[in-house]
This record gives C-alpha cells, sequence and structure tokens, in this order.
C-alpha cells in the first residue's frame, strides 16, 4: 500500500517545524513508520542547496535563480527521498513542499503564478501532497517570533525580509488554500504548542487508520 504524503506550510514563525516534530514524536510512539524530511535539506543536494540561498547575505542571491534551486531540490528530494519513502508505504512528512514556492517565491517575490506551477509541476512530477497542514498565524507575530528565534542564531534570508514581504506570503498562502480546501487544513498557530499538537492529531488521524 502506497505511504501518504503530509506536508507543513506556513509562514516563518509559524511554528510549523514544532509541529511536526511533535508529530514525529506521536507517531514513533505509536510504532507507526515515516519519515521525516524538508525543503529545502532533506538530501545531500538540499543541504547544499539551503546553505546557498537560506544562509547566504541579503540580495547575494538573485531571486530567479533562488526559483530555480528550489525546484532543484524539490526534483531531487521528490525522486531520492519522498517518492521510495511512499513506494514502501511509509507516511511521509515535509516540512514545505510545492505550496511554499507559489507562496514564497510566486506571492512574495511576485513572479508569475503559471510560471510558478509549471515550476513546480515538473520538479514534483506530478506527486501532489494527501494532507497539507497551513499554520496561519499574522505576520506581527510571527517576526517577533523569529527575532526571538534568532538571538541565538542568525536570521536567514527569508527572515530578513521586511514585512510586506511576508504580508504577501501569508496572503498566498490563504489564496492558494481556498482553492483546494479538502487538500488544504488551515490551523490558527496562535494557540499553545500543545494545543496545536492536538488539532493536528484530529485532522492527520483519519489518515493513520
Amino acid at each position: 500500500m502506497r505511504g501518504k504524503l503530509i506536508t507543513f506550510e506556513g509562514i516563518d514563525g509559524c511554528g510549523k517545524s514544532s509541529q511536526l516534530r511533535l508529530l514525529s514524536e506521536h507517531l514513533s510512539e505509536r510504532k507507526i513508520p515515516f519519515v521525516a524530511t524538508r525543503e529545502p535539506g532533506g538530501t545531500l543536494l538540499g543541504k547544499t542547496v539551503r546553505s546557498a540561498i537560506l544562509d547566504s547575505e541579503p540580495g547575494s542571491v538573485e531571486p530567479l535563480a533562488e526559483l530555480l534551486l528550489y525546484a532543484a531540490d524539490r526534483a531531487q528530494h521528490v525522486r531520492r527521498v519522498v517518492l521510495p519513502a511512499l513506494a514502501s508505504g511509509r507516511l511521509v512528512l515535509s516540512d514545505r513542499f510545492f505550496d511554499a514556492t507559489t507562496a514564497f517565491q510566486g506571492y512574495g517575490r511576485q513572479f508569475d503564478l503559471a510560471l510558478i506551477q509549471h515550476l513546480n509541476d515538473l520538479a514534483a512530477g506530478g506527486l501532489k501532497p494527501d494532507l497539507t497542514l497551513l499554520f496561519d498565524l499574522e505576520v506581527k507575530t510571527a517576526l517577533e517570533r523569529v527575532s526571538s528565534r534568532s538571538r541565538d542564531a542568525h536570521p536567514d534570508r527569508i527572515d530578513q525580509e521586511p514585512s510586506e514581504f511576508h504580508e504577501r506570503v501569508r496572503r498566498g498562502y490563504i489564496e492558494i488554500s481556498a482553492l483546494e480546501p479538502e487538500r488544504i487544513r488551515i490551523i490558527p498557530a496562535n494557540g499553545s504548542p500543545d494545543s496545536i499538537h492536538q488539532q493536528v492529531i484530529d485532522i492527520v488521524g483519519p489518515l493513520l487508520g
């Protein structure tokens, strides 16, 4: 039986990565086989791409180069990690997938959405998530979280974008979710981690059997 792909999306600071970790712990306790991965960074190539894109200084990577690097990372990630895991019947949890490219590069960077769709289709090879969890949070709150988090680590290039950029990204996610409400489930991300985790469990439960 083919496994299921669950993706975690939202603006920076929404808490999606923490929720992926909590779900991973829940699955481990239930002894449900799964793979936790991320974009970029889920493969050896992806780690190089992540370092080149996110860890670079502002302005050091051209927006078009950024878009194409994300597409290259996804092509490698899907074929080397995601598809083999799904074929083996495992659940795949991915921290970001193609919706992130639509939101960040399409709405945030304002690239043509038809171009984004074409690149997403090409890179993912037609693969779509079975479920996408979109953690929605006001930009002001999200940026405050990022700022607090960055006291111990240098903020990446996306974190350093102005609030207007993040507002466009958030609006993009909301518009994307309206097009596929059955796949994309919006979870308000302003509650406690435990309460949000319970919402995740309630939504993911039917996929677990």
